[in-house]
Formats: structure tokens, sequence, C-alpha cells
């Protein structure tokens, strides 16, 4: 049995996605995936952490809440990170638009970009600058992941709750936060199938 691991910073997310995805799903392939969703804290000291404590023998997706880094995403957007920036390098995602596809496929359409881990809440200017360089989506969590989970099958998914003009404690977090979980809940089962759909290659 092929197994997926699924990390998110909090317990909420991690519910969401949780009350989407059955304990055992068998999708139409010969593989059968099994999915555990661990929960490794909020930034990058705790994520890494958890991810020291983790075994990685499985396709790894985390996934969870976002900021958008400049205009080109909303609050409910989904992205699929192209790659992940973590402290001067760089996390290749060359799945992402396999990933992309299955979530279109399920009526989640995403955009697939760079995703930037930073060390703290990065806001206004600094938002801007990371969006000049390319940066669609900020977290706190992904990079350290990525770097423990280097030859694995990775995906890294945000679904936006706050934008530069949208700050996260502004009005209007809360009901963005409700329909983020939403989206959560139904992007699980969309990760099961994306680690199914992967060749048997990548995952030897």
């Amino acid at each position: 049995m092929t197994g997926l691991l699924i990390c998110a910073a909090l317990g909420i997310e991690a519910r969401a996605i949780r009350r989407g995805l059955p304990a055992s799903m068998t999708v139409p392939s010969a593989r059968s995936h099994r999915a555990r969703v661990v929960v490794t804290g909020i930034g990058p000291r705790r994520a890494a952490r958890a991810a020291a404590g983790l075994a990685w023998k499985e396709p790894v997706a985390v996934v969870g809440f976002g900021g958008a880094a400049g205009r080109s995403l909303r609050p409910g957007d989904v992205l699929v990170a192209s790659e992940v920036r973590f402290r001067g390098r760089v996390h290749p995602c060359p799945s992402a638009p396999l990933l992309a596809a299955e979530l279109a496929g399920a009526g989640l359409p995403a955009e697939v970009g760079p995703l930037v881990t930073a060390d703290r809440v990065v806001r206004g200017a600094e938002r801007h600058r990371l969006a000049a360089e390319g940066a669609y989506a900020v977290d706190m969590e992904t990079g350290p992941l990525a770097r423990a989970a280097a030859g694995r099958p990775l995906a890294a998914v945000r679904v936006i709750v706050d934008t530069p003009e949208a700050p996260l404690l502004s009005l209007g977090t809360l009901a963005r936060g409700v329909a983020a979980r939403r989206t959560l809940a139904a992007i699980g089962p969309v990760l099961v199938r994306w680690a199914a759909a992967l060749p048997e290659e990548v995952l030897s």
C-alpha cells in the first residue's frame, strides 16, 4: 500500500482536511492509498521540529491557509506551488501541473506559481517585494517540510485567506476563514488522486 502524508500547520486546517477525506480511501488505480494527516504547528521552527519526527516514505502534501503576495490571487483562490522558496534555496514541485489539473477536474481551479516560506508574518511592502520577485503566495511552514521531504514527491497547496489589500486581521477575516475550511475539505480527496497518479518510478 502506498501512503500519502498530509501536513497542516493548524488543527483547524487538519480537521477540515480529515472531514473531506475518509480514513481509508481507494482510488481507481492499481495502488491503494491511505492518507495520514499531521499537525506541524505554526512557523518554520515548529515545522522543522515536526519534520524531524516524521518518516518520509510516501508522497508529501503541505496544505493549509496562505497569504497572497500580490494582486494576482484573491481570498478563496487556491495556489499549487510550482516551487517552494525558503532561506535562499528552491525546492521544485514538478508535479504541480498534474495536481492543478486534478483540482480543476474537481471544480477547484488553481493557480500554479512560486510559494515563499517566511520566518514571520509578512505584511505590506515586504509582500509587494516578494510579488515583484515572482512569488504568488507566502506561508511559514512549507520550506522546512519541503527540505525534509527531499527526494519524495512534494505538493504544496495554499488556500488564500488574506492579501495586501485584505490583511489577516481585518473585517471579513472570519468569513474568509470559514470559506477556506470548506475548500480544504474538498482538496483532501484530490490529493489522494494526485498521489495515485504519480508514476511508479518517482515513488521508488
